[in-house]
């Protein structure tokens, strides 16, 4: 699962990850969120002889991809990621996968360790040696009623591997600079070209740093977030007797 991630790096290292011309300024995000709009790179129109058009080119879409299909956005459930595994033939995301495949930079992603079917222990997973990654994304445009398009995109998520699964059995796909291209390429390259892509990434490739709660917020928004802390168990609740209980323990009543 990919619930919450951060880009925090400049947008000259950003495009200079995507192979993208250049960036709008941006500020560093600390804590994306669904429903959020988030950066997202695409192949570029097929180049002319001369052409000077860029291979890759960005866009903002909306942190939650909505089908093409759906009637009522507000009875439809926000999909923000979409497994892998079965991305190609649902009904959600097959289209996307054949025909609008993107990239997603981010500097690192937050999970949380379940404990007793509750959020627990947060924890920002950043890439081991520093540096950006780009994530597996799919993306659609949606017409709503009234007329207007919106950009919506999700990230693809695969198993995790043994440095992340004791946190979460979850993880978004990361791809590779030197496959960029293959991943991009949704003219020449159908979703089973692209399959083995959709893998865990290596072990690691990934520290897994527990922080704060203070994550939890999506108003919180600075680095602060991102400060190595821990989170102690929760105190037992002590039940409070009614009067009259205990002879022994006085009372007011």
């Amino acid at each position: 699962m990919c619930g919450r991630f951060a880009l925090t790096a400049t947008p000259d290292q950003t495009a200079a990850l995507l192979g993208l011309a250049e960036l709008e300024d941006f500020p560093a995000r600390y804590n994306i969120a669904p429903t959020q709009p988030i950066l997202v790179a695409i192949a570029g129109p097929p180049r002319t002889p001369g052409s000077n058009l860029p291979d890759r080119q960005p866009m903002l879409v909306r942190w939650g991809l909505i089908p093409t299909w759906v009637k009522d956005t507000r009875e439809f459930p926000l999909l923000f990621n979409a497994r892998s595994e079965g991305a190609a033939e649902k009904a959600s995301f097959k289209a996307a996968m054949r025909h609008r495949r993107a990239l997603v930079p981010a500097s690192g992603f937050y999970e949380w360790r379940q404990t007793g079917g509750k959020k627990g222990q947060p924890y920002w997973i950043r890439p081991r040696h520093g540096g950006l990654v780009a994530f597996a994304g799919l993306i659609e445009t949606y017409a709503e009623p009234g007329g207007s398009e919106m950009d919506t995109g999700a990230i693809l998520t695969v198993n995790a591997n043994a440095d992340i699964a004791h946190i979460h059995d979850r993880m978004p796909v990361v791809i590779d600079p030197r496959d960029f291209a293959r991943w991009l390429d949704c003219r020449t390259l159908e979703p089973r070209d692209v399959a083995d892509l959709l893998r865990p990434a290596q072990l690691d490739f990934f520290e897994a740093i527990p922080i704060s709660d203070l994550v939890n917020k999506v108003a919180n928004t600075g680095p602060e977030i991102q400060e190595r802390g821990e989170i102690g168990p929760e105190p037992e609740k002590v039940k409070r007797q009614k009067p009259g209980a205990d002879d022994s323990q006085m009372t007011l009543f």
